[in-house]
């Protein structure tokens, strides 16, 4: 029996692995992906804003008072709305935009404008909204307390906590939090987008070879269930496979963002940050983690608090137990049906836990321990995802034992039943089943 899904498995692996869209997409995908994360971070430190502004202010207060940055410049020509306006389309006009403060600012904050030709970068009108804000703040300061902005300022402290799970030995632990949210939903993702990939593939594989009645001639040699357990584990191998060549090629050149870029966009963020938060007293997590370096330094910086080797082990096991759990569901519906476009009734139920875990993943990020993350990551359709969301923050051993077990617990019961319906809808050909006539098949001792 062995012997036979061996064949199966490298029959099923070779075939995948040689194709020419399974190189391009192993060299390809994690090009994208580290380009979805590396371009916008290097493209915004390419990205220059230069803003002549000048400042139209009816209430006088804030002549003077606007402070420059290095992409914006306040002028002041002490002339009506309208003649600043008319003046930026003039070939003399030296601004690119008119802002304009009327005398209700102090009643009506909202009410400033802004007018322009090309619209300038978001952080720069931050900039501005916040440089306003300080000056209407310093003023009312004054004249209620006769303290000045930078006098309150100083008596608020940045306060940062840092979390720490303790065990009852009383062994303490840091944990960055960020950095285990970031690690946590993209593991989840990666479980989840190659379940959807290659469960498909294995639903499509039994359709073609049913629909090509190539099927008939392959089971004269091997039982339905030596065929189905082949095909689901050769396909294993090659998501691990992709994985593998995603992981290596993901981190090379995340090695190589950091030390080419990684200098570059940090000081582009420290000086970006430090513009927009300026007047900004109590500091934002942006401005936090552009004191401590760029996201590639913050997050080489918190890798200690991650226990890798469990996240990687845990990984590689809920990655294929997720799989093989799904891809015996998958190889049942491809089995039962005749065509693809008959297999919708049937992917709903079996997609609907895999979908409903991504989407309560953020619930679970943001209280790991509560009861639906307990409940989510032990229920076996859901727990190859949210148990790889709760990891990188910290699981009692116990509950990765037990959610472990009933995965595999589930996966013997799902292929068993997937194995009744596939050995009886293999060759079966002109009829459309309905969920009743297939809990038939299951029941049905064969």
């Amino acid at each position: 029996m062995m012997n036979k899904i061996n064949l199966i498995i490298q029959r099923e692996y070779l075939t995948r692995v040689k194709k020419k869209s399974f190189l391009v997409l192993s060299i390809v995908g994690p090009i994208l992906f580290a380009a979805l994360m590396i371009v916008p971070a290097w493209l915004a430190s390419e990205d220059e804003d230069s803003q002549n502004v000048e400042v139209v202010d009816e209430t006088r207060l804030f002549i003077g008072q606007l402070e420059n940055s290095d992409e914006i410049n306040f002028g002041y020509e002490f002339r009506s709305l309208k003649d600043a306006q008319e003046d930026l389309f003039s070939k003399e006009g030296k601004y690119t935009a008119v802002l304009h403060i009327p005398k209700v600012v102090v009643t009506h904050p909202k009410t400033v404008q802004l007018f322009y030709k090309d619209k300038p970068k978001g952080s720069s009108i931050d900039y501005m909204e916040n440089q306003i804000a300080r000056i209407m703040e310093d003023k009312k300061l004054q004249d209620l307390y006769n303290l000045s902005y930078d006098q309150v300022s100083g008596l608020r402290p940045k306060v940062g906590i840092v979390a720490n799970k303790i065990d009852e030995t009383g062994n303490t632990e840091a944990k960055s939090d960020k950095l285990a949210m970031i690690l946590g939903l993209v593991l989840a993702m990666i479980i989840y987008f190659f379940i959807f990939l290659f469960g498909v593939q294995v639903m499509r594989g039994v359709i073609e070879e049913k629909t090509n009645r190539i099927i008939e001639v392959i089971i004269s040699s091997v039982k339905p269930f030596e065929l189905m357990m082949g095909k689901i584990v050769g396909i294993a191998l090659v998501a691990l496979t992709q994985v593998g060549i995603w992981v290596a090629l993901s981190t090379g050149i995340y090695a190589g963002a950091v030390n080419v870029y990684g200098d570059d966009i940090t000081n582009n963020q420290k000086s970006q940050i430090e513009q927009v938060e300026s007047s900004n007293p109590v500091g934002s997590e942006l401005a936090n983690a552009a004191s401590d370096g760029s996201i590639f330094m913050k997050i080489k910086n918190n890798m200690d608090t991650i226990n890798f080797p469990l996240v990687i082990g845990c990984f590689i096991f809920f990655f294929l137990g997720g799989y093989l759990l799904y891809g015996s569901l998958f190889a049942a519906v491809g089995a039962a049906v005749d065509n693809e476009t008959d297999t919708q009734q049937f992917m709903m139920p079996i997609t609907i836990p895999l979908i409903l875990a991504i989407v309560i993943a953020q619930v679970v990020m943001d209280n790991p321990d509560g009861q639906l993350a307990f409940w989510g990551s032990l229920f076996p359709l859901t727990s190859p995802i949210l148990m790889m969301v709760r990891i990188p923050f910290g699981v009692d051993t116990w509950e990765v034992a037990l959610s472990m077990g009933l995965l595999i617990i589930s996966f013997i019961g799902t292929t068993a039943m997937a194995g009744k319906i596939y050995r009886i809808g293999i060759l079966m050909y002109g009829k459309k089943p309905s969920f009743k006539e297939i809990g038939k098949w299951i029941v049905t001792k064969t």
